[in-house]
């Protein structure tokens, strides 16, 4: 760890060929298997630790504590975090901008360096990572593995982005001068960050922030701030100077909102709901007593996400897409299927399919590696189950629909369907954030089309189809960031998936895609008359 007042060293390192996506771990290898029960017992006697804010590289405590708890046995803490708050704002913010006077100058290349040695550093304790998500957040294994990679794909995507925005040109030279264009950084930002990707889009935002030379306010998630600390830690190792990212979990009320709209900030990344992402947009674009910037807001917030299954679809292919896309991490995704669309000649022969396959699905304690863990905690539950309550009441229950009791209390929730909703229903267009599927019945593809597109949102979509016309016809007018073809609306690869979407879905930003350095740099034309 870094020792205060003292910026350790960063290694230099340089990309290893061109970019490719960290492989998924095989877990049907018994190798693989043994090490990730490995890592789960040795971290099973390492929870309940305290960790400390870090601030310009100093360790502080608070009165109030935030303790982060397992959602699958409540009673179990995963760590005890200082509680931000007022007191720590001002001392946050002049940390990231003393800090911002040399980092902003350092080289790129040093930049680069930091984010690959943190690479380096995860890949070799990918297990413990995995084993940190599943007991924080109630990840399985799969889907802790995928965002443990998610995390280092991002780390490594970023370093190349990074080196190819510092290498940019003016279209032309023109004649008579030396053109140059050049990506500065911003500034000090927010970055505010989600409890369902708590490594990976908590990593991605401020790896992207610092690799473009800004400075960091990190408030993670109250759900997941053990995550974020440990990836602070792991940033230290790889030679993170101190102030450049400041390690605050704390209340959003306060600290958070008192961040955001701080004159010095200057920009906000957030990933969460729609409603916290409005409010952060709201507090941002009203100026305060000597800002001289507007803020700039990156926004990835909801979706209420569909699948279209038309009548010429693989039947097998679509039902698994939609249970996969539906029920992953219990549905908490914002890029999870939360309506499936199905045309009228296949709809019946589909529910039923899709009924058998939702009963083989297993429900209970990620350690074991079911197929869905917990919910993240019992005010989300309550919610899921007033959905739920409001489901029954427009279309017909056809799986779930129960929380199940646990010796420990978890916070578990069946998978659940409903059939035949209509298109306006308010499970059909609010969104819920668990795993709650809809079914609707359409008579065409048209109409199938008109109803995905029905939400205010356009995060992800999908459509199965073998009709060339319907992929053509998809692919201009279905109005979402992301969509997929004859495969599941979730799992956006770095590189290859670039991540973000339209509407109250956010401020159209793309994560993991060429683009997305941009929105923490500006551009500065600069010409010298020859």
């Amino acid at each position: 760890m870094a020792i205060a007042g003292v910026s350790p060293t960063i290694r230099p390192r340089a990309p290893q060929g061109a970019f490719s996506n960290e492989p998924f771990t095989d877990f049907s290898d018994p190798e693989n298997a043994r090490s990730m029960r490995r890592a789960l017992d040795h971290l099973a006697i390492h929870l309940g630790v305290e960790y400390n804010l870090i601030i310009g590289g100093k360790r502080l405590k608070t009165t109030e504590k935030i303790r982060s708890i397992n959602p699958t046995r409540p009673a179990q803490i995963v760590g005890i975090h200082q509680k931000a708050g007022a007191a720590q704002v001002e001392v946050a913010m002049s940390a990231a901008l003393r800090a911002y006077e040399s980092w902003s100058r350092t080289t790129t290349e040093e930049r680069v360096s930091l984010l690959l040695g943190a690479a380096e550093i995860i890949r070799r304790r990918k297990f413990e990572f995995m084993a940190w998500l599943t007991y924080e957040v109630g990840k399985n294994w799969a889907e802790a593995d995928a965002d443990v990679g998610e995390t280092i794909d991002f780390l490594e995507f970023y370093a190349r982005e990074a080196l190819r925005l510092a290498a940019a040109t003016t279209p032309i030279q023109y004649p008579g001068e030396r053109n140059e264009l050049l990506y500065i950084p911003l500034g000090v930002g927010a970055v505010i960050s989600p409890w369902n990707f708590p490594f990976a889009i908590m990593a991605g935002m401020t790896a992207a922030a610092i690799v473009a030379g800004n400075t960091v306010i990190l408030k993670p998630s109250s759900d997941s701030p053990t995550i974020a600390a440990r990836f602070v830690e792991v940033l230290e190792e790889a030679g993170l100077p101190d102030g450049v990212v400041n390690f605050c979990p704390g209340s959003g009320s306060s600290f958070g909102n008192a961040i955001v709209e701080h004159p010095k900030t200057r920009f906000i990344a957030f990933t969460g709901s729609k409603a916290v992402g409005l409010e952060i947009h709201e507090r941002a674009a009203h100026p305060q007593p000597g800002q001289i910037w507007i803020k700039r807001t990156i926004l990835e917030m909801g979706g209420k996400d569909s699948i279209l299954v038309c009548a010429d679809a693989d039947l097998d292919a679509a039902i698994d897409g939609v249970v996969a896309s539906a029920f992953g991490f219990s549905g908490q995704k914002c890029s999870a299927c939360s309506r499936a669309i199905i045309e009228a000649p296949l709809y019946d022969v589909f529910v039923e399919r899709l009924r058998e396959r939702v009963a083989e699905l297993t429900v209970g304690d990620p350690t074991a590696n079911p197929n869905m863990g917990p919910v993240i905690n019992q005010a989300s539950l309550d919610s899921m189950l007033r959905s739920i309550e409001i489901g029954k009441k427009e279309g017909k229950l056809i799986a779930g629909g129960n929380a199940p009791t646990t010796a420990d209390g978890g916070f578990f929730l069946e998978p659940t369907v409903f059939a035949d909703v209509a298109p306006n229903a308010v499970i059909a267009q609010e969104e819920i954030f668990g795993p709650v599927l809809a079914l609707i019945k359409v008579a065409s593809f048209e109409e199938g089309l008109r109803v995905a597109n029905d939400t205010e949102y356009g995060l992800t979509g999908s459509i199965y189809s073998t009709d060339r016309e319907h992929l053509n016809r998809a692919r201009r007018d279905f109005h979402v960031g992301n969509l997929y073809f004859n495969r599941k609306c979730t799992g956006a690869m770095v590189g290859a998936h670039p991540f973000g979407g339209f509407n109250m879905s956010g401020t159209d930003s793309k994560a993991g895609g060429p683009d997305y350095l941009y929105l923490f740099t500006q551009a500065k034309s600069v010409s010298e008359k020859l």
